[in-house]
């Protein structure tokens, strides 16, 4: 049976130059960091030669980087430092309704400690509008923090000119970059970003290894206290093959990023395109302001488990709203932000596609997901009677 990979904003294959340039940190070069002798000296080496990298894909300092295990650790990392580096100045803190988890989580837990969390609203392409991040600033505002794009719809947010609004307000200013960082051109300096979250395994790298952008200059409180490492802000043996893997995926997303996009962005258009023919199908997020390789999908009287489980079947890979999120079995809140109703929000499915995506992949979808969509309307109970009824249609792009 044919197996087509489309959940590529979950996680990516290691690419094979990046499985190259770890192996010999488990083998030959295992030493700690920390150590002054030649094991160490390699390892620390490595670290460094990665930071280099890291910091030349998104136009930053080298030691402007923090690695940490995760983009989910750097947004905890962000949102708390910071909030704890500042609270003697104030305890306001504005963030999107359209967030990652865990950074939504993390300005819930601070919320109860006392902080003020202002959650903006987005509109039906789920853009946060500037002019609201700006009238929501107050002189107790110490943070902001904006995604770039968001994994469940894929829209890019406007956030150079957020960045723009938060400089001139003197508020540090976070972005979540998971989902963009080595997908599309990221430049911390043209973007005003002071501090940025991102991860390795979203451009080929391994799973383990994310970093923290923090701006030369910024105070930030350290999440995990101990030892020396990072700087003293982030303490803990460092895992030394990924950061190296991190580091060797940051050189080839730098080296081939455009050629990438020209490859999937096409393929992501037939996609599009052949989906939107199917009544009833609707795309969440902006039609053009997107990642270039992601698709995502509500359909009408479908939950989006049963049309996983038949695409699973049928091999295709995918997922239904973000990979932090679908096993919860619960409506999207990004959904429901940008106006879905909650019933037609369980019929929601998203395809990314990568460098290993072909021709041949999408037209066998093309092929397979209006039968699958046909079949199971056949037998959902909530389809009896929809055609050419409104009353339940929602605000996504068709």
């Amino acid at each position: 049976m044919k197996k087509i990979y489309l959940d590529h904003v979950a996680t990516n294959p290691v690419h094979p130059e990046v499985l190259d340039a770890m192996m010999p940190y488990f083998k030959e070069h295992f030493g700690n960091p920390l150590s002054i002798y030649e094991h160490g000296m390699k390892a620390r080496e490595a670290i460094e030669n990665a930071r280099s990298s890291t910091a030349s894909l998104i136009n930053a300092k080298p030691k402007e980087i923090i690695f940490t295990a995760s983009g989910a650790e750097a947004n905890n990392f962000a949102i708390k430092g910071i909030a704890y580096a500042n609270q003697n100045r104030g305890k306001h803190i504005i963030i999107s309704k359209i967030e990652h988890h865990s950074v939504l989580n993390t300005a819930r837990f601070l919320e109860k400690s006392g902080f003020a969390v202002t959650y903006l609203p987005i509109d039906k392409d789920g853009v946060v509008n500037p002019a609201d991040v700006e009238k929501a600033i107050t002189k107790e505002t110490i943070l902001i923090s904006i995604i770039h794009a968001s994994p469940e719809i894929g829209t890019i947010e406007p956030v150079a000119e957020i960045g723009r609004i938060a400089k001139q307000k003197g508020v540090i200013f976070h972005t979540d970059a998971v989902a963009s960082v080595g997908n599309v051109p990221v430049d911390v300096q043209s973007l005003n970003i002071d501090l940025m979250s991102f991860a390795a395994h979203q451009f080929y790298g391994p799973k383990g290894a994310g970093a923290l952008y923090v701006k030369e200059g910024v105070r930030i409180v350290p999440l995990v206290y101990g030892g020396i490492q990072e700087g003293g802000r982030r303490a803990g043996t460092e895992n030394v093959p990924a950061i190296a893997g991190m580091g060797k995926a940051a050189e080839l997303a730098k080296r081939d990023l455009q050629k990438r996009i020209d490859y999937v962005k096409p393929l992501r258009d037939k996609l599009i395109n052949n989906a939107l023919k199917i009544d009833k199908v609707m795309l969440t997020g902006h039609p053009g302001n997107r990642l270039p390789n992601h698709a995502s999908f509500v359909a009408e009287y479908i939950e989006g488990e049963a049309m996983l489980l038949l695409l699973s079947a049928k091999g295709i890979f995918a997922a239904s709203g973000s990979a932090c999120s679908s096993k919860a079995l619960k409506a999207s809140p990004v959904l429901i932000s940008i106006g879905v109703p909650t019933h037609v929000a369980q019929g929601s499915v998203v395809f990314t596609l990568g460098e290993g995506t072909t021709e041949d992949d999408i037209n066998y979808f093309n092929e397979t997901f209006p039968q699958i969509i046909s079949r199971l309307r056949e037998i959902s109970p909530y389809a009896k009677g929809w055609e050419g009824t409104e009353d339940s249609s929602c605000t996504a792009q068709k």
